[in-house]
């Protein structure tokens, strides 16, 4: 890079080695929000500008939260205070701020007929609602909430597809200063139910159905059953996304959507929030015990996952974002406010990514001029199987930016990303963090070149390092994924049990986090993520605890004890196996077998449907009655290292698992 008017970008990772992929036109720098700040700051490289946000993360932060036009109610005292600890911060310290003010209200007023929301159905038909419209809209049902007792700090699921009412429900709860706990809409009943009785919501925000593959899903019945499941929920809102005329409705607790929005007022003021004020509720599963409440707050996942969007995915006012995700997982609810709060244009789409044809995404891009395309590499894996001229017969000449998370990637399915769908010209962002990051440990920025599969370093801001157990760095080999210092997108701990969000996150090494990512930094400075340190099975980039597994097989009246693991899967990445053990006098049949398979995906959805159920009569446990997935999993794929065996107390029972195969 030549230019005297363009700083030599990056001082790091400048290789000239045949693995860099990508490297940063002129163009791409220039537009950026992350050089135009550095320029601001006087600063000449991006190493430079790294280290600054990490040794003085105050700094960085009101520089960020200049950066993106951030407007508080009332200005903050102090940007960080740490007298509580490492763990438990305090960020914009005395500000009064609610997010929805960014996201809807002041681009209302400035931008009304600029596209806030573009919808498309699985079955066919888009519609767009501008700022102006998506303000109304969520006034209404903020006001429709309070007419039914809603008040501050008041918990509320939504349970829905990814359809712009499920935008405007998030909105609605938070303009009112009320907390939302999104729910995967592929669960099932009993999972539902577990994360609505833990939040105790008073209200079930849901639709009467969705369509997957042309087929009808009845989301009302789902609902339903975990609602006579969850005593605290009062009221039921359900949206018309089906139209169904069947529909199962209880009077008095049931609500239609488009009657109790449609007689409230299209005014509503924004409740003045403090900053440290909870927002959202939102469920990760973890490899022991019950969904872990993850709890954020206004001044916290919004402008974390807004920042992460600015500095790592370049998104100005005017681009359009099309994240394929649902509203229970963390991308759904980023890519939601993220996006509004930057004045872009948020794409949603309901449905899968190759029906009726292969080429939906594609098509979808062009059709709706797309800039930023995030998904994961299981649905690049299934999509590129398909064959290149579904891809290409489309114009993807608006992408600018693609997006990849929930999972590592593989070099084929990178490559056909990148050649085939971004045409050798777009970068992709590889992201990884977690829902109780708000967004990204680790990314890519326009600024940096790029080697396939990796990523260029640590979001901006995130004091990420890679260290052996004692938190001593390790460069060039495999060590626990850490964070060294606090950051606004920090969950408030774990809803109602501190303890567990401490001793997840805080136990291991002394005042640092510790995520549960084996990662490794190579001679070059780029980093890769190499899968959980923990048990966590990841289907599809969908996150679920063994436990939750577990539960829902041995609720089947013939199995005593089970355990399930995730495996590598070509298409899914991970896929669940559950190892079962039955209850005396219960013989092994197929029939049970395909039972306890139905009696999981029942639980828990059927994208979560294991891929096999392995009758044994043991688990491996160790001398405190510990199930010890780790050896199992090795196990069961044939790994020649099973690492450390010696807790195990009953060695026979890793052959029965490897016979099972």
């Amino acid at each position: 890079m030549t230019d005297p008017h363009i700083p030599h970008l990056p001082a790091a990772h400048d290789s000239d080695g045949l693995d860099v992929a990508w490297r940063p036109s002129r163009e791409y720098i220039e537009r950026s929000r992350l050089y135009k700040l550095m320029q601001q700051q006087g600063i000449l490289t991006y190493d430079e500008l790294l280290q600054r946000s990490v040794n003085d993360i105050a700094w960085w932060w009101d520089t960020a939260v200049k950066e993106m036009e951030i407007e508080f109610y009332t200005p903050y005292s102090q940007v960080l205070d740490l007298s509580r600890g490492v763990q438990w911060p305090r960020w914009f310290v005395g500000a009064q701020y609610n997010y929805v003010h960014d996201a809807v209200d002041k681009r209302a007023a400035a931008t009304p007929d600029q596209p806030a929301i573009i919808y498309e159905g699985e079955e066919g038909g888009s519609h767009t609602l501008s700022y102006s419209q998506l303000l109304a809209e969520v006034n209404r049902l903020a006001n429709a909430l309070k007419s039914l007792g809603v008040v501050k700090g008041d918990r509320v699921g939504i349970f829905m597809p990814l359809t712009p009412e499920v935008a405007i429900a998030t909105l609605a709860c938070s303009k009112i200063g009320a907390i939302f706990t999104p729910v995967f809409s592929g669960y099932g009943a009993q999972a539902v139910a577990a994360r609505l009785q833990d939040c105790e919501a008073k209200v079930l925000i849901t639709a009467d159905g969705f369509y997957r593959r042309g087929k009808l899903v009845p989301m009302k019945e789902t609902a339903d059953e975990a609602t006579d499941l969850s005593p605290s929920v009062q009221h039921v809102i359900v949206h018309a996304r089906a139209n169904r005329s069947d529909l199962p409705w209880q009077a008095g607790r049931d609500h239609w959507w488009h009657e109790i929005a449609s007689a409230q007022s299209a005014e509503c003021e924004t409740e003045r929030t403090d900053a440290e004020d909870p927002y959202m509720l939102i469920y990760t599963s973890g490899t022991t015990g019950k969904p872990k409440g993850a709890l954020h707050v206004h001044s916290g996942f919004p402008l974390k996952g807004a920042q992460d969007m600015a500095h790592c995915f370049d998104v100005q006012p005017g681009d359009r974002l099309f994240w394929f995700t649902d509203i229970g997982w963390m991308m759904g609810p980023w890519a939601i406010s993220g996006a509004l709060i930057l004045g872009a244009t948020v794409f949603l789409y309901d449905g899968t990514p190759d029906f009726p044809h292969p080429d939906r995404v594609w098509d979808m891009v062009e059709r709706h001029q797309i800039t930023h395309l995030g998904i994961s590499p299981t649905a690049i894996r299934a999509l590129m199987a398909q064959g290149d001229d579904w891809v290409t017969r489309h114009d993807r000449s608006s992408l600018r930016f693609l997006g990849g998370t929930g999972e590592p990637w593989n070099p084929e399915p990178w490559r056909w990303f990148f050649d085939k769908v971004g045409e050798g010209r777009c970068p992709i962002i590889n992201y990884s963090g977690g829902t109780e990051i708000s967004g990204g440990i680790l990314g890519c920025t326009p600024l940096q070149p790029l080697k396939v599969c990796s990523f260029s370093g640590p979001v901006p801001g995130m004091a990420a390092d890679v260290s052996d157990e004692s938190g001593n760095p390790l460069r060039g080999v495999v060590g626990e994924l850490i964070i060294r210092q606090p950051w606004p997108g920090m969950t408030r701990g774990f809803w109602r049990d501190p303890e567990r969000y401490i001793e997840a996150y805080w136990s291991r090494i002394p005042n640092v986090w510790v995520h549960g990512d084996w990662a490794r930094i190579d001679a070059d400075g780029y980093w890769y993520i190499l899968g959980r340190s923990d048990d966590t099975i990841k289907v599809a980039g969908k996150r679920v605890g063994p436990a939750e597994v577990e539960s829902a097989a041995v609720s089947h009246p013939a199995v005593q004890e089970a355990a399930a693991v995730g495996v590598p899967h070509e298409m899914k990445g991970e896929t669940v196996v559950v190892f079962v053990i039955l209850k005396p006098g219960q013989q092994e049949s197929e029939q049970l077998r395909h039972e306890i398979e139905g009696r999981i995906a029942e639980h828990l959805g059927k994208a979560l449907k294991p891929e096999a159920v392995r009758f044994v009569s043991a688990v491996p446990k160790t001398r405190n009655a510990k199930i010890i997935r780790r050896l199992i999993r090795a196990t069961y794929i044939g790994s020649d290292n099973l690492g450390d065996t010696s807790a195990l107390e009953n060695p026979a029972a890793l052959e029965e698992i490897a016979h099972s195969r």
